[in-house]
């Protein structure tokens, strides 16, 4: 199989890493010559990895061609390419309907799989939501951690939009190790704690599948204790309230 990468930023180079590092019978990788950087280093790195003179080369040259590019330029780059009627696209690009693929580059709905994968995937970890169901796209994702076929476009917007609790993930643990530094501790001896702390409480939930957020809060916070009246503070004076907002001004936004 050769993958085609039109767009080489981030998360190309996250995919192609995890892909190459796997058990992927992977022929060739052929990325688009932009960002000099990052595709150089990874054709230095993988000698699977060819870097194409143009974007229309990685097309011609792909049996499954991915769009990585940025939701501001794709229908300009898009509508510069020639490809094939019967061409499996994988398109990995933010709020970017089937329809507009369809209508940029005079393919099929039906030729396009849509995917949110995220960093992790460069170290076969995490979870990418796809849509509509695929075998191939699958088959990629379950390499690099586990595919999430949803069965509707409503349900993969709902889980594009909690992609966005990443920065807010971190910016948690930054305001709680300012809180620390503010409170005299060393940054190190912060981090060395909040890290796996987090860490711990995720994989906490991953052992427990069957029970629900609410039973873990509860399970992780004694009655009239320090947990519970953090929680009750979050959700009293405002924080849930702001979650909640955030996440529907984000879910208008993908469903554009």
């Amino acid at each position: 199989m050769i993958y085609g990468f039109i767009g080489t930023g981030t998360i190309t180079e996250a995919i192609v890493t995890g892909a190459l590092s796997s058990s992927l019978p992977i022929a060739k990788i052929v990325v688009s010559p932009r960002n000099t950087e990052i595709s150089t280093r990874l054709a230095a790195r993988f000698s699977e990895v060819e870097i194409a003179s143009s974007n229309q080369v990685v097309v011609d040259a792909s049996d499954v061609l991915v769009f990585a590019i940025r939701p501001q330029v794709a229908e300009a780059v898009l509508k510069d390419l020639s490809i094939p009627k019967g061409q499996r696209v994988i398109s990995l690009i933010a709020a970017t309907s089937h329809e507009k693929l369809a209508a940029w580059t005079g393919l099929e709905i039906g030729n396009f799989v849509r995917a949110v994968p995220l960093p992790f995937v460069a170290v076969r970890d995490g979870v990418t939501a796809i849509f509509p169901p695929d075998e191939g796209a699958e088959r990629l994702f379950n390499a690099l951690g586990r595919a999430a076929p949803c069965t509707s476009k409503d349900e993969f917007d709902l889980l594009a939009a909690l992609t966005a609790l990443m920065g807010t993930y971190f910016g948690i643990l930054e305001r709680t190790s300012d809180w620390l530094a503010h409170k005299g501790m060393d940054d190190a001896m912060a981090r060395n704690y909040l890290t796996p702390l987090f860490s711990g409480l995720a994989n906490a939930a991953g052992r427990s599948p069957d029970s629900g957020y609410a039973k873990l809060r509860e399970d992780f916070s004694t009655k009239g204790g320090l947990n519970e009246q953090v929680f009750e503070d979050f959700d009293t004076k405002g924080g849930t309230e702001a979650l909640i907002k955030a996440l529907d001004r984000v879910l208008e936004r993908v469903k554009r």
